[in-house]
This record gives C-alpha cells, structure tokens and sequence, in this order.
C-alpha cells in the first residue's frame, strides 16, 4: 500500500471521533431546536419553526445576544489591559525567575472557577474586604455584587492567566535587538513600542482575545453566582431554559446561537491575524 493509500486510513480515527463527539451531537441539537417544547419538559415529535420563530421575533433574546457580545468584548478588552504588562515582564524577567512567575500568573488556574467566584463574593460583598477598605478611605462604595460590575471583575480574573498564556506564546517573535536599534536611532520608547512590540506581539494578543472572548460568551457559573440571575446572559439563559424551564428546544435554538458566535468570532480572528502577518512580512 502507497504512502497516499496508507494516509486515509490513519486520518480516519481522528474524523470518526470528530464526528461522534462532535458532529452527531451538533445535528442532535439542531434537529431538537425544531421540535415543540411541552410542558413539564416533554418534546414533541413533530418538526416546527415555531421556536425559531419566536425567537427571532422577541426583542428580549436580540437584547441578550447584543448584551453578551458586549460584555464578552467588554471583559476581553480589560483582561487584555491587565494582562499584557504582566506577561511582557515575565517575557523580560531573568531567566532564573520566568519558570515561577509563569507558574504564579497561571497558579489560579488550578482553583476552580466556582471556588474562585465565591471568593469574590466574600470579597466584593457589602462587608467584605473591597468595600471595607473604600469606606476606609472615605469613599462611600457602590455595589459590587449581584450586578455587572460583579460579573466583569469576577470574570476578568478568572479569564486572565488564559490571556497571559496566550501573550506569552505569541511573545516568541520579539527580537530585543530590533527595539535597540530602532532607540540606537533616536526613537522615543513609546515610538518603540508602537512600531516594534506592538505589530510583533500581535498574533498573541489575537490569540489571547479570541480564547478569553469565547471563554467569556460561554460561561455561566461567574454570571449566575455574581450577577445573582439579575444578568441575563446568553450563557445563563440557554442553562435556565434547559434546567429550570425544562424548555429544551429554545435552549437548542439558543445554543446554536451561541456557536454561531463562535464562528463569526473565528472568522474574525482569522482575517485579522492574516492582516497582521502580511503586514509583519
């Protein structure tokens, strides 16, 4: 057997499991979103775009649609903030030090997320430590939980060791030499870094905003607990249609929404990060 008769056979498992852990419960999910939902939780038999056309057609699900995509961008754009001086110091730092301030910036990662996010109700509660150490300083503190503010900062930290991650891997292609000799040439360091490090770090801050942007849009447990159900996302309404409502089919219509965004969003990534590499070649 040739080596191109050979190559179909070994690409088979990986196709064959894509499409069973994939592909099948995708189809599922579509095929779900056009039956009727009934009540108690029972699903009809019968194909309808009644849900589909409902959908569409309240106002209510555009707000949450627009209102997640904005959050998700919202969240993304600080994480992106805080999370870019640190990895650019940990790509700089001593060779002896990088291995554990890598550890330390990824080290949340291992604490789950639901941990982490009743940790933050203690600390942005009424009388947790935020709060507390503003009324100590004089100012009167707003509400920093059961709210979006809550769900934002929550979410930023939660999300941020998988942008730093991601700003270090694409932090690879920085050549220190080239920042010497754009300064050896009288450029001022915020033109160094605008020219230089920007355009080069670029693929990891794509990278980075895309893995935090869909991680964002998908997430529940963060929204539910420190928006306490008073922010309604996409995410924590496909989980009450499908485990308080028991109405299976808008959540499947709502989840494949949801995918949808994921694509658009990695449609996006990849034209832009295109753009970028031909403007760095």
């Amino acid at each position: 057997m040739g080596r191109f008769g050979l190559l179909p056979l070994l690409v088979l498992p990986a196709v064959a499991v894509n499409l069973l852990t994939f592909l099948w419960p995708m189809l599922n999910l579509a095929g779900l979103s056009f039956r009727e939902g009934m009540p108690g939780g029972g699903i009809g038999t019968d194909f309808t775009m009644a849900t589909w056309r409902d959908l569409l057609a309240d106002e209510f699900y555009l707000e949450i649609l627009l209102r997640s995509v904005g959050v998700s961008l919202t969240i993304t754009g600080f994480a992106l903030l805080a999370g870019y001086p640190l990895a650019f110091f940990v790509h700089r730092s001593d060779a002896r030090w990088r291995n554990l301030l890598v550890v330390a910036c990824i080290s949340p990662l291992l604490i789950s997320a639901v941990v982490r996010t009743y940790g933050w109700l203690v600390i942005l509660g009424d009388r947790g430590f935020a709060p507390s150490l503003l009324r100590g300083i004089g100012i009167d503190p707003p509400r920093l939980v059961f709210n979006m503010t809550g769900v934002i900062i929550g979410l930023v930290e939660i999300l941020m060791p998988y942008m730093i991650l991601s700003l270090l891997a694409g932090f690879g292609k920085l050549n220190q030499t080239l920042e010497e000799a754009a300064a050896s040439l009288g450029a001022p360091p915020l033109t160094v870094f605008w020219r230089i490090v920007l355009p080069l770090t670029l693929p990891g801050i794509l990278l980075g905003c895309l893995l935090t942007f869909v991680l964002t849009i998908s997430s529940f447990i963060t929204p539910k607990l420190l928006g306490g159900g008073r922010v309604l996302l996409l995410a924590t309404e496909i989980y009450d249609n499908a485990i308080v409502t028991l109405n299976w089919p808008l959540a499947a219509a709502l989840s494949l929404i949801a995918l949808g965004v994921f694509g658009a969003a990695m449609v996006v990534y990849g034209r832009i990060a295109r753009a970028a590499e031909r403007a760095i070649a």
